[in-house]
């Protein structure tokens, strides 16, 4: 039987079409600004592709992003309902973003002018491959026959278990987002420092430790998952941000390391990316902590 609830999500989330689709989940395009021009970020790239807007970057140009309005987030959700469909949104995370207060804001009028349905909005305090892999497990859940009850329970309980860890190869996005003083970043690029950098279980960007080289950064990623990781992972998600043979091979060493049932590599796409900027490398696991 056809489930009776839709599962939703921003582009934040990082998932590709394919990813997507199998977790029958709906993505939302968030926006990005270059050039004057703004443009809607589908998972598939079709407004952008993610190799123009990285090669922009690369050239100078600067992005910036928007959250969603309430006009657009209240639409979007109200096609559904009219469907006579409850609904799941998974918000991108309060400590990054204003998107989730809008969707909180829009789900009450809507629950006001549709009393018969159900709205469940999760702030998941994630973003980017933390974000896609909770939408992704939270809708095979679903596909398998969870109730939306059930399924917003499972994304409660487990959003402060999935760790974000990950590494940045240049300073200068860091710093124009204010995450790095301009003498420290100017300092860390002279010394080769790559700073290592985790989601906190408010949802902020939180550096954590520098390290030399982007070898010795990629290794820490790793450190941290040994730390942490619940002894038995079903999936692990690493982006990238235009270094997809490294995430290879750091998919390969997390093979060995620690037997996970699979690991996904997904492109970082403008929503973070305009914030970090090329290079990136995230990890992305279910933890006995953050």
């Amino acid at each position: 039987m056809e489930p009776s609830y839709v599962i939703l999500t921003e582009s934040s989330c990082d998932l590709t079409p394919e990813l997507a689709a199998e977790a029958d989940v709906e993505v939302l395009p968030l926006t990005f600004s270059m050039e004057g021009r703004t443009y809607p970020h589908y998972p598939d790239g079709r407004a952008m592709s993610l190799e123009t807007f990285y090669e922009k970057m690369r050239a100078g140009v600067v992005s910036t992003t928007a959250a969603a309005n309430m006009a657009e987030l209240t639409e979007w959700m109200e096609t559904y309902l009219r469907q006579g469909k409850d609904v799941l949104f998974l918000c991108f995370s309060s400590g990054l973003s204003s998107t989730r207060d809008t969707c909180a804001m829009a789900a009450a009028e809507l629950a006001a002018q549709y009393p018969e349905r159900r709205i469940c909005t999760v702030d998941t305090l994630a973003a980017s491959g933390g974000q896609g892999l909770l939408a992704l497990l939270a809708g095979r859940r679903r596909l398998a026959g969870e109730s939306l009850e059930q399924v917003c329970a499972f994304v409660e309980e487990t959003k402060l278990h999935l760790a974000h860890w990950f590494t940045v190869d240049d300073l200068t996005y860091l710093k124009r987002g204010g995450r790095v003083s301009p003498t420290a970043a100017a300092v860390g690029t002279m010394l080769h420092i790559k700073p290592v950098l985790h989601v906190d279980d408010e949802g902020h960007l939180i550096p954590m430790e520098k390290v030399r080289g982007r070898r010795a950064s990629l290794q820490a990623l790793l450190d941290h998952m040994e730390k942490t990781a619940l002894p038995e992972q079903e999936t692990v998600l690493i982006s990238h941000a235009c270094c997809a043979e490294e995430a290879e091979e750091l998919r390969r060493s997390v093979r060995e390391r620690f037997s996970p049932r699979e690991v996904l590599i997904t492109p970082l796409g403008p929503i973070i990316g305009t914030h970090t900027g090329p290079g990136l490398m995230a990890l992305f696991f279910l933890a006995e902590h953050r």
